[in-house]
């Protein structure tokens, strides 16, 4: 058997489902059994309480419905969940409050001489208070949870996988894996896609290029900037930011070791990774809770990255 080359690239076949749980009786999981065996225990006990009673033809007509549906919720699924569960999700959001507000003292009814018409009896229901898992953000930038720990926020970016070659390929997924196998607490990936306006960027080098030492490079800023603004106009751009959570129990030295610790392991596969501090994190955080606002911490990177930019053409 010939041996494989690093110049080959890694395969590796992954199960499509990894998580599905086993079967271990009759192509049925351990959910599914209990519940059509707590239905059939059921529906016996009903039996011999009324066998003296009910006619077997009646009662078997009246329980096939009911195992029927016992049936369908241990089989059936919805959108990717048992039934039961997504049933249990639907009831528990159906009774719990829709309006929350961030309050720490308990809210009080309104009087009684305030009348409305959007509830029952003529009452709005009270909002409830909001709890979220985060206490607060330390001055470190650490992510509070209370008795679960603190965690940690590390800003990664993203490498050109495609454009390199097998062998650069495999010694970038080798540190990848490396960094996997040296967990040993929870730790999150979250990958999301910003639409990017280069509008302000264009306009920032339009406005500079007149300071610029030689004619030349205005004309290069200038020329940029167009170009900056004919991609606005013509694609719709999208920025991927990668945000890696990092979770520790052992307290907020812990979790800022282990933080750096995963800036140094994603180093070794060409991964640039920064530690967020506080302002990042309180910034990281509002954006992932409300999507569709404007991202300010995008615009002053964009004008950082742009005076770097615009330094090192004056130093060349």
């Amino acid at each position: 058997m010939p041996r494989r080359t690093d110049d080959e690239p890694l395969r590796t076949r992954v199960p499509a489902d990894v998580e599905r749980p086993d079967r271990i009786v009759f192509g049925l999981t351990l959910r599914q059994v209990v519940v059509l065996t707590v239905t059939a225990l059921s529906l016996y006990a009903v039996w011999t309480a009324l066998a003296t009673v009910v006619n077997p033809l009646y009662f078997i007509a009246g329980t096939i419905p009911v195992a029927g549906a016992a049936f369908f919720l241990a089989v059936g699924r919805r959108d990717g969940i048992c039934l039961d569960t997504w049933l249990l999700a639907a009831i528990r959001h159906r009774r719990t409050p829709h309006r929350l507000v961030p309050v720490d003292e308990p809210i009080h009814p309104a009087p009684p001489w305030i009348t409305t018409t959007g509830g029952r009896g003529d009452k709005l229901p009270l909002p409830a208070p909001l709890r979220l898992p985060a206490k607060g953000i330390t001055a470190d930038g650490l992510i509070d949870l209370g008795p679960d720990g603190t965690t940690a926020l590390v800003s990664a970016s993203t490498v050109a996988f495609g454009l390199r070659s097998p062998g650069e390929q495999n010694i970038l997924v080798a540190g990848f894996a490396r960094w996997l196998n040296s967990l040993d607490a929870p730790t999150q990936i979250l990958v999301r896609a910003q639409r990017v306006n280069l509008t302000h960027v264009a306009d920032r080098i339009e406005h500079r290029a007149p300071a610029l030492p030689h004619p030349a490079l205005e004309e290069a800023a200038r020329s940029h900037a167009r170009f900056l603004d004919d991609l606005a106009t013509g694609r719709e751009l999208l920025h991927r930011q990668v945000t890696i959570a990092v979770r520790g129990r052992g307290g907020p030295g812990h979790t800022a070791h282990q933080a750096r610790e995963a800036v140094r392991a994603l180093a070794g596969c060409e991964v640039t990774a920064t530690v967020l501090d506080a302002y990042d994190t309180q910034t990281t955080l509002a954006a992932c809770l409300d999507p569709a606002a404007p991202n300010p911490a995008w615009a002053g990177a964009g004008i950082r990255e742009l005076r770097r930019d615009l330094r090192d053409g004056d130093d060349a």
